[in-house]
């Protein structure tokens, strides 16, 4: 069975400004942003394999080259690519720094990011 890669959108959306017994707010959020990232890359990568002929390499230069291919593709995919490094960006920040700025704006930012880049790539 295929995993509907839009799944990740609706958990990062349950996880909004949640808190736990074992988590907080700021992992929850951080969670959110990372998500939202790979529910968008994820569901563009496949849409783009099908109907654009990109061709993954099952690395992690797939992420570059997603965001290259669909740039040499003109509008409106030039704008799908730049919202994808917009998600990459911030999911780097939430995943690898130790302090986030601004993270109660990237988060909705993010959800409406990765919703807009999964309409566009219907």
């Amino acid at each position: 069975m295929t995993f509907n890669w839009q799944e990740f959108l609706a958990l990062a959306r349950d996880l909004c400004g949640r808190s736990g017994s074992l988590y907080s707010a700021e992992a929850a959020n951080r969670t959110v942003v990372s998500r939202a990232y790979y529910a968008a890359f994820c569901h563009a990568r496949d849409f783009a394999e099908k109907t654009l002929d990109f061709r993954r390499t099952k690395t992690a230069q797939d992420h570059r080259l997603l965001r290259a291919h669909l740039e040499g593709k003109g509008s409106p995919w030039d704008e799908v690519a730049e919202h994808l490094d917009d998600l990459r960006m911030w999911r780097n920040q939430c995943d690898y720094d130790e302090n986030v700025q601004n993270l109660g704006a990237m988060v909705p930012d993010a959800i409406a990011c990765a919703d807009g880049i999964i309409r566009e790539c219907k």
